[in-house]
């Protein structure tokens, strides 16, 4: 692709996934991008599958647009510039004017009260924070895994005489920057990790630096409180500089929000730094050390008992991991392995999944040639995925046809049982699988990795070949099989009288419903108000009341959409008419971070008109310099055929105030 392309491509993502402003942050790995999104109602998920140039779209928790190694680097750099952001920050909801005033940025905020929170499960969420976490450092896990690898062949060839004895100096020179990674690994995840959980980067990767005992040299011991032994430098390892800079982020938090302001910057790092460095030393080591050591013996005796058989479940199911995202509490045990035994065993096996992907790729190339459009997928697709980069094959190609993804993952148990035969063949490092991997094998193992991905080749061609390949794959371009298209023309009509009846229904049955007073005071139009966001009516029409108590109450029947962490913002949907309500709590009170709020609805909940809401304390707000005044609108105006104000003066909450007819 030319750089005209590459911006052309990013244009149409962000055109299907609802632009710019409904994205909340980018990052990429080796093949995709990962999307945070904000209302997954405005991503088109099928126009983004036929962009050309994306392999493939993933609906997990976050939106991931699979483009392929190299291209998604570029993509994603052009995409974080256009919103003026780096790789991970949060997006502004007015991307295109990075330096927003401060009407945009009240309107982030009232926007950002519009998107649902999706209930995510401890797991999924814990996965997160792992991919988070570790994602940024790959590209050091492959630059330096691969000089290292490039280093011990050279040593090697030092050894048997290969080579010249001056060789030698650049081989040390290669480790040394090899090591610069993997020695201080546990610093670089400890400040990774304080990113990831809001706490200061400099203190998570002082809790990474503990973990090495700086300053302890024999006969100086520290010891372990459980059973005497002397601590080792490293005990715990990955595992421990997780839990530990974890621990701290509440640690920290705690004392910036009871320490004064002014003593802020002194006491809070000296007593988080305290408090958790002892903790992470008499505790966390001991702890994570024994956790950590039973880990890699348990892997190492499962591999050793259960042989081939061990290493064929582990190819099968490791692609049914990724599409689950559960691949990703692998990597701290990869790195722990590689740690404590200086390789992992496991990620040989692993990578074998990708070369039954290659072997149902070249499969399908042979029994489909006739469907170009395919066969051009595979062209493209098939080297990367040769070179141990998978995701193209997997989303562009196998995976939309079915049955080609079971043999392939057949294909990888084949060869993760010939793997786990030689027994330990292990990494030395982690990075992308498949030949590119050949390097980074441990102890001149790399001829059993070979011939098992020759048996993963092959056991995914030969199950893909005679198992694996769709009827409709081997038709020609665009001519669908007889059940299949007899199925699209059944359900094009069923859609279009869908359409019909829809249209009609919008047409002919407008809705026209009473709006209640959250509150009771003096009512006013939104032109009075004291914020340029909501008197030129940006967020739809309404009104705003001068509210004389703090009783606040559902204006309509209908349902809880979401309500902002700061509690001074809430949205809902009407029960009939599909009206979207926004009930803004005071003026710039976000910045009183919920305390004169007590709201006492959930995100979801079904609530009726006069039902209360919660409570606000007025006098509370007054004090702190903020106007109280209760503004409601009706955001999605574009549904509104028509509005009137009912009531003027006062008014009692509860009582309707509006009048929408919907369209």
């Amino acid at each position: 692709m030319e750089e005209s392309k590459y911006q052309l491509l990013s244009d149409e993502i962000y055109a299907q996934i609802g632009g710019i402003d409904n994205v909340e942050s980018l990052i990429h790995c080796m093949t995709r991008l990962r999307i945070k999104i904000r209302d997954m109602s405005k991503v088109n998920i099928a126009a983004l599958k036929k962009i050309d140039g994306v392999l493939g779209v993933v609906e997990a928790d976050t939106l991931e647009v699979v483009l392929g190694p190299g291209v998604n680097t570029k993509v994603a750099k052009i995409m974080n510039d256009e919103a003026g952001v780096k790789e991970g920050e949060s997006f502004p909801t007015n991307s295109y004017q990075a330096n927003k005033s401060e009407v945009e940025r009240k309107a982030a905020e009232v926007h950002a009260a519009h998107k649902a929170s999706l209930k995510k499960t401890w797991w999924r969420a814990a996965l997160q924070h792992i991919s988070a976490i570790f994602v940024p450092l790959i590209p050091a896990f492959v630059g330096a895994g691969l000089i290292s690898g490039v280093a011990g062949i050279l040593r090697n060839m030092l050894t048997v005489k290969m080579l010249p004895a001056s060789w030698n100096l650049g081989v040390t020179v290669l480790s040394m920057i090899a090591s610069a990674l993997f020695a201080y690994l546990n610093i670089y995840v400890g400040i990774n990790t304080a990113k990831e959980f809001g706490a200061t980067p400099g203190l998570g990767g002082i809790i990474g630096g503990i973990v090495y005992l700086p300053g302890i040299v024999a006969p100086v011991t520290i010891p372990n409180i459980f059973d005497g032994q002397p601590l080792a430098a490293g005990q715990g390892g990955i595992i421990g500089v997780l839990l530990g800079v974890w621990l701290l982020s509440y640690v920290e938090k705690f004392f910036h929000k009871h320490i004064a302001d002014s003593v802020d910057i002194i006491f809070t790092p000296f007593l988080t730094i305290l408090i958790m460095g002892l903790f992470t030393v008499f505790l966390i080591m001991p702890l994570a050390g024994w956790f950590s050591n039973s880990l890699v013996g348990a892997i190492n005796w499962v591999l050793k008992v259960g042989g081939p058989v061990a290493g064929f479940i582990l190819g099968l199911f490791f692609l049914p991991m990724v599409m689950l995202g559960l691949h990703q509490i692998l990597t701290p045990i990869h790195l722990e392995m590689i740690q404590k035994m200086g390789f992992t065993p496991l990620l040989p096996i692993l990578a074998m999944a990708g070369a039954g992907q290659v072997g149902a790729a070249i499969a399908l190339w042979v029994r489909c040639r006739k469907n170009k459009q395919l066969v051009n997928m595979i062209k493209g697709a098939l080297p990367v995925g040769i070179l141990g980069v998978g995701e193209p094959l997997i989303y562009g190609v196998t995976l939309p046809l079915g049955r080609p993804f079971i043999t392939a993952c057949i294909g990888g148990g084949i060869g993760g049982a010939v793997v786990a035969a030689f027994g330990q063949v292990g990494a030395i490092a982690i990075g992308p699988s498949g030949i590119a991997l050949i390097p980074l094998i441990a102890n001149n193992m790399w001829w059993a990795y070979v011939i098992g991905l020759l048996s993963a080749y092959a056991g995914g061609f030969i199950a893909t070949y005679f198992w694996g390949v769709p009827k409709e794959a081997m038709l020609p371009d665009g001519q669908e099989s007889p059940v299949v298209a007899e199925r699209r023309t059944a359900e094009e009509k069923a859609t279009n009288l869908d359409m019909k009846a829809s249209n009609t229904a919008q047409v002919f049955q407008p809705v026209t419903q009473d709006i209640e007073a959250p509150v009771s005071g003096q009512i006013e139009g939104l032109e009075k108000v004291n914020d340029q966001v909501f008197s030129q009516k940006m967020l739809g029409e309404g009104f705003a009341i001068v509210p004389s108590n703090g009783s606040i109450v559902a204006p309509i029947d209908g349902k809880i959409v979401s309500v902002m962490s700061t509690k001074h913002a809430l949205t809902m949907t009407s029960a009939k008419g599909n009206l979207e309500i926004l009930i803004h709590l005071g003026i710039d009170t976000v910045e009183l971070k919920g305390e004169p709020f007590d709201i006492t609805v959930k995100e979801g909940q079904e609530v009726k008109g006069g039902q209360s809401l919660g409570t606000m304390d007025i006098d509370q707000i007054k004090k702190a310099g903020k106007d109280p005044v209760v503004i409601m609108t009706v955001t999605n105006k574009e549904t509104v055929k028509d509005m009137k104000l009912l009531q003027s003066g006062e008014v009692k909450a509860g009582v309707p105030v509006l009048e929408v007819t919907s369209k």
